[in-house]
């Protein structure tokens, strides 16, 4: 097992600088997740970790030794891809003993190593199929599988799900991180898919053009966003933001969004009076309120799941979404009234994004 340090790193396509100088310390058996929309530079950057991309600027420790210049075979790495990379005319078996064949590794050793593998991710019963008679999810397993008899230093994942249905998703996923607590082997996963990041990190490095945004535990990054970005990136449904001016008087404060409504926030928050800020709120810290307490919106749909009810609901011209656990009938165009909760809210400053 080996930790991986990142520093300094910067990868260049030509007058097209993609990755600016990136520091992240990955421990030893820790599990991370670098996540981001499309374009952001995950993919780019585990490529560059497995040495199928060369580094601009910068370097990158596997174990406590720089491998800028070593060849990918020699990393003691091996990597999961999107699209599982099989060979077709190989069964099971062959596809999983195919590197240590090429080590000319004893035979007693690749059967050993095969039929480790084999027990850890149920394809005892599927060793001498070709992956044409495979599913999708038992394909995965066998690019798992793969990775697992080499009993690398580090797991490297490059969207290894994307492919899969919605069920099978969570299913692997599942199994993808009882297979980490099972190793502990360092692991570096990339997704697009904020909920799989969330669901099997240790911790988080959240990408977007080129640079890291954050990096935390999920709910360190769920609770304490240090942008509007990662706020309205990590979370589902997606947070909700309000634009408006931070308005204070005496030891009250309140954001006064478009047409004079107002947006209670605790009057300890950072900012200042007439700043121009963010009101952010997660759906689920929005309960129903009554009596004129809260604010005032229109009904535009909801959304009964069974296990809640989500709502979505125009407050000063803007669209925001509540998730209820109780079951409600509302209609479009139903005023209602939303309570943020004061302890829950987060604050923005307009022009920067960054957290107040």
């Amino acid at each position: 097992m080996a930790s991986v340090d990142i520093r300094g790193v910067e990868k260049q396509f030509g007058a097209t600088k993609v990755i600016h100088g990136i520091d992240v310390s990955i421990a030893d058996e820790e599990f991370v997740v670098l996540v981001g929309p499309s374009g952001c530079g995950k993919s780019t950057l585990l490529r560059m970790i497995a040495g199928l991309e060369e580094i601009t600027a910068g370097e990158i420790s596997i174990g406590g030794k720089v491998v800028n210049n070593v060849a990918p075979k020699d990393r003691d790495i091996a990597m999961v891809f999107q699209n599982y990379a099989l060979y077709p005319h190989m069964t099971v078996r062959e596809n999983m003993a195919f590197s240590l064949k090429l080590r000319k590794a004893a035979k007693s050793f690749i059967d050993e190593r095969v039929n480790r593998a084999a027990d850890i991710l149920g394809l005892q019963p599927y060793l001498d199929r070709y992956p044409r008679q495979l599913s999708g999810g038992q394909r995965q397993r066998v690019a798992m599988g793969r990775a697992i008899v080499r009993d690398p230093q580090v797991f490297l994942f490059d969207e290894p799900l994307s492919n899969l249905d919605a069920k099978l998703r969570v299913q692997m996923r599942t199994e993808i991180k009882a297979l980490h607590q099972r190793l502990r082997t360092t692991s570096v996963y990339v997704t697009h898919d904020q909920v799989e990041a969330m669901t099997m990190a240790d911790r988080i490095v959240v990408m977007h053009d080129g640079i890291v945004e954050q990096v935390g535990t999920p709910l360190d990054l769920y609770d304490h966003p240090v942008n509007t970005f990662v706020a309205g990136f990590i979370g589902s449904p997606a947070m909700n933001f309000v634009s408006g001016t931070l308005r204070r008087s005496g030891g009250d404060a309140h954001v006064e969004a478009a047409g004079g409504v107002k947006l209670p926030v605790p009057g300890s928050i950072g900012g200042a009076d007439g700043q121009g800020v963010v009101f952010g709120v997660r759906p689920e810290h929005l309960d129903l309120a009554s009596d004129g307490a809260g604010v005032s919106a229109k009904v535009i749909v909801v959304e009964p799941t069974g296990a809640d009810t989500q709502v979505f609901a125009d407050v000063a011209g803007t669209q925001i979404s509540a998730v209820f656990s109780e079951r409600h009938a509302f209609k479009p165009d139903q005023m209602i009234r939303f309570q943020p909760r004061p302890d829950s809210v987060h604050l923005f400053d307009a022009a920067s994004g960054r957290h107040l």
